[in-house]
């Protein structure tokens, strides 16, 4: 078997290409996500930023700040949970073949 260097760098630079359309489409997308059965619903976009945040306001209370507060958290953290699995669903998928790069099946067995 012949190594060609340069067909292994042609398919490198492919593979960034593809990683870097894959993440610019994931920022784009958006994860939403509640907490307290609905109370708190937090919209995260595939960069990790609060694109939308609603609380009803039945729970804006100054007696609940510290469970208002807890409830944002939640919600927040669940929407970038949301958002870095997709990324890495979308990383694993670009992963295919031996050695973890596609393409290059029996390159490295």
């Amino acid at each position: 078997m012949k190594f060609d260097i340069k067909q292994l760098m042609q398919q490198a630079q492919k593979m960034q290409s593809e990683l870097a359309r894959k993440q610019e489409e994931l920022a784009l997308k958006t994860f939403t996500a509640t907490s307290g059965g609905g109370m708190v619903t937090a919209t995260v976009n595939g960069r990790h930023e609060i694109t939308a945040l609603k609380i009803e306001p039945s729970i804006v209370t100054q007696n609940d700040v510290d469970m208002l507060q807890d409830l944002v958290i939640a919600a927040v953290n669940e929407g970038i949970r949301q958002a870095n699995e997709a990324m890495q669903t979308e990383m694993q998928g670009m992963m295919g073949g031996a050695g973890g790069m596609p393409g290059l099946g029996g390159l490295f067995g």
